[in-house]
């Protein structure tokens, strides 16, 4: 009796076991959206400013649209200088200055740079924009966009780092810490704010 007890609970966990390990192994490709559409304003968002802003350029000069939106921290300093001064000196040293814009953001979450980004967008008939973003937070900020500023499109393209994130998350512990660190974020964000 104990027997079947115990062989009964192996085959009951078993799926579950395999269904945790499928999901396990591709967690850190879940994450990653990165499937860029002709836009009207590609919208850089604040963090990672050593690789976000140059996927923003390549995309620009690709092509995908005509006009740049930095996102940069409003009240964020650098030692004593203010975040948005950096960015406006990045931004008269690039060939492409003409074409980007800054947006000062005041918010602290993905989804009140989502606020934001509006405001900034307020006067500009933009209905589609192309989103940039680190890779592993791409699938969150594009459901976030999304949910927050419904009448407009978005396509989003990812800004890779492999110093930070890797698809095969299991093999690096910094990679593995952000993976689980994002996947916190995203149920958080899925279970809880969105209905907020």
């Amino acid at each position: 009796m104990e027997g079947i007890r115990v062989t009964t609970r192996y085959i009951l966990l078993a799926p579950v076991a395999l269904m945790v390990l499928l999901f396990s192994r591709s967690a850190g490709r879940i994450l990653v959206v990165d499937a860029p559409a002709r836009s009207d304003v590609i919208v850089v968002l604040a963090g990672e400013t050593d690789r976000r802003p140059r996927r923003g350029i390549e995309l620009f000069h690709q092509g995908y649209a005509s006009r740049i939106l930095l996102d940069v921290p409003a009240n964020a300093l650098l030692y004593d200088v203010s975040e948005i001064e950096v960015a406006k000196s990045y931004i008269k040293s690039l060939p492409e200055a003409g074409s980007i814009d800054i947006c000062p953001i005041e918010g602290l979450s993905t989804r009140e740079e989502a606020h934001d980004v509006a405001r900034c967008l307020a006067q500009q008939p933009s209905a589609q924009l192309l989103i940039v973003t680190s890779d592993f937070h791409t699938r969150r900020a594009l459901s976030i966009f999304r949910h927050e500023l419904p009448n407009r499109s978005f396509s989003i393209a990812a800004a890779h780092d492999d110093a930070q994130f890797g698809i095969r998350w299991w093999t690096r512990r910094q990679w593995a810490k952000v993976c689980l660190d994002e996947w916190l974020r995203f149920t958080w964000w899925s279970v809880v704010d969105r209905w907020r």
